[in-house]
């Protein structure tokens, strides 16, 4: 420890211009320096020196020694020099002060967050947690914190911005011998400090080169299109393992938080090539997907109609199995009372017959009294007029109860109403020739 700063700790403010500076008279004796003015010259060192073993002695409660010449007594033959005692307790103080210092040297702050790691000529002895710790100072230990709350990260392709691009990283050949791009950060936290600091000579590029070699293998197993596409979160994943499997060996101390893809792409020269390979791939699912909409479309209603072909089909032959079963057992019945009675059989067989025209025909067939002429009934005119009469008398009755707007019949209507009258006076007056004839 300097001179100075022990004066400053007791007190002593030595001035550059005391004329006693630099001089070697004693205190009675001429100076060199006399008649000067204060300030012309240094201080006596001496002096100084003497006014400080005072101090000092005073400080800790010591006597003054047996007077000399120079504390104003006579000196004897066999005396002790008279600044010994003085330099032994300032040695003294001295000393204590200085390793009162060096004791306090060993104390140290660990703050929240972080671990103390202390060594013990140079070896690893213990780690401390946060807060206030003392160590037994240089030479025999020494100590050295580490955060090991705060989240790390390497940045793999590119550093602080991904435009500012690392090909010798980025760069990695997929399994389908394409080059991709690939810039992607992982972020980390220590799980054992010790082995963070000798496991590893320079941490950082540690987990930076097991993470290239991490991705270059995942990515070497799979192709281009499942890297850039739906295989990108399951790469980031299977990374992340592959990097925590590899640092546990290394016993790095290391636990992978996340690892994050920032950006996966070919590369800048073919680009463009590949965009236009990507939309012709496009182009081809998307007329994949109209192709198979439509033939969702046609194939089932295809389906549906050969469906009821083939139940109409099949309602036809059993509808036609049943009318022949059918027929065949009612000509087995129709033979059996044939059989039984001809001729009752045939005039039966003969009614139904001609029932079952007459039934169907609009037109009456009878047969005249006197001879084979037949009369022609048109029934059909006949009911049609019978109706359109009921009509015009409906109409009738209701004009006479609420008589409605004179309206009158348009001029084609009449003359066919007269027709009408006239034929059917007409085929009254032959058919009364004919029954008279």
């Amino acid at each position: 420890m300097r001179v100075s700063s022990i004066m400053k700790r007791l007190g002593l403010k030595p001035s550059l211009n005391d004329p006693r500076w630099g001089s070697d008279k004693k205190d009675g004796e001429p100076q060199a320096n006399e008649g000067k003015k204060p300030g012309e010259g240094p201080p006596d060192m001496e002096q100084l020196w003497r006014d400080f073993n005072q101090r000092l002695n005073s400080f800790f409660g010591q006597k003054k020694g047996p007077e000399g010449p120079n504390n104003g007594g006579p000196a004897g033959p066999g005396a002790p020099r008279p600044d010994m005692a003085g330099m032994r307790a300032t040695a003294g103080a001295i000393g204590v002060v200085a390793a009162l210092i060096w004791l306090a040297s060993g104390s140290f702050i660990v703050q929240e967050g972080q671990t103390g790691i202390v060594y013990t000529f140079g070896k690893v002895s213990h780690t401390t947690g946060s807060g206030f710790n003392w160590r037994w100072p240089y030479p025999f230990q020494s100590d050295e914190t580490v955060k090991v709350s705060q989240m790390r990260m390497v940045e793999i392709g590119y550093r602080g911005n991904v435009k500012n691009k690392q090909a010798r990283e980025s760069l990695m050949l997929t399994d389908d011998e394409n080059i991709i791009d690939m810039q992607f950060a992982v972020q980390f936290k220590l799980k054992d400090p010790v082995a963070w600091l000798m496991n590893n000579r320079d941490e950082e590029d540690t987990v930076r080169q097991v993470a290239e070699t991490s991705i270059r293998e995942i990515v070497g197993k799979n192709k281009m299109d499942y890297v850039l596409y739906e295989g990108r979160d399951k790469v980031a994943y299977e990374t992340q393992q592959l990097m925590q499997l590899i640092l546990d060996r290394y016993a790095s101390g290391v636990l992978i938080s996340n690892v994050t893809l920032q950006a996966v792409q070919p590369p800048e020269q073919v680009q463009v090539a590949f965009d236009d390979a990507v939309k012709a791939g496009q182009d081809l699912e998307r007329q994949k997907n109209e192709g198979q909409a439509y033939a969702n479309d046609v194939i089932p209603k295809a389906r549906g109609y050969a469906s009821r072909l083939l139940q109409e089909a099949e309602a036809y032959r059993s509808m036609v199995t049943e009318n022949a079963t059918g027929n065949a057992s009612r000509f087995k019945q129709v033979l059996t009372e044939y059989q039984k009675a001809p001729g009752v059989t045939r005039d039966r067989m003969y009614l139904e017959t001609m029932q079952q025209i007459y039934s169907s025909a609009s037109k009456v067939m009878v047969d005249a009294k006197s001879g084979s002429n037949l009369l022609y009934l048109p029934l059909d005119k006949l009911i049609a007029q019978a109706a359109a009469t009921d009509a015009t008398a409906a109409q009738a009755r209701a004009a006479q109860a609420s008589p409605p707007p004179v309206a009158t019949l348009p001029s084609e209507v009449m003359p066919s109403v007269e027709v009408t009258r006239q034929r059917d006076s007409r085929s009254r007056e032959s058919g009364r020739d004919r029954e008279g004839r």
